[in-house]
């Protein structure tokens, strides 16, 4: 256990800045992952398109143009990664035992919530509509997710 007095202002703004970076690696690892392992292709659009969508239909009463789409599913990726990477920072500083596995625990906590409440919302089909390798994929990434998270947290909250 850390002897530092907790700061939430700084466990939130290192949080979201883990979480804006661990985004960004998430990406960067799925794109990699389907170059080397290709994974069969699902028509539908993916979950933050379809919450882009709810957003901007709730808000505007219109949806994103389909040239929009992809940008607009890409906010919303980077919104929740810092949302997450947020909370965690600023629990970390009072519960530094949330970053114990150096973040994987984290993010195999945003990995279920993928797997459970994406699907609850309607946003993607279930977890049984998916082969296993699918969600070996999606496990992967949220681990890296979480390991990024933690060193950028340590980091940014270091300074």
């Amino acid at each position: 256990m850390s002897d530092r007095t907790p700061d939430p202002i700084r466990g939130l703004a290192a949080g979201i800045a883990a979480g804006l970076v661990a985004s960004l690696a998430m990406n960067l690892f799925q794109k990699t992952w389907a170059a080397a392992l290709p994974m069969p292709g699902d028509e539908d659009d993916p979950a933050t398109v379809k919450a882009a969508q709810r957003v901007s239909r709730a808000a505007t009463g219109e949806y994103f143009a389909n040239e929009n789409k992809e940008a607009a599913g890409e906010a919303i990726h980077y919104l929740f990664g810092a949302v997450l990477g947020g909370a965690y920072g600023l629990l970390a500083e009072y519960r530094p035992e949330v970053t114990k596995g150096y973040g994987t625990l984290f993010g195999l906590g945003s990995a279920v919530f993928d797997e459970v409440a994406v699907p609850a919302a309607g946003l993607s089909k279930p977890p049984t509509d998916f082969p296993a390798a699918t969600h070996a994929y999606a496990l992967a990434s949220h681990i890296v997710f979480g390991g990024v998270t933690e060193a950028t947290r340590q980091a940014v909250r270091a300074r």
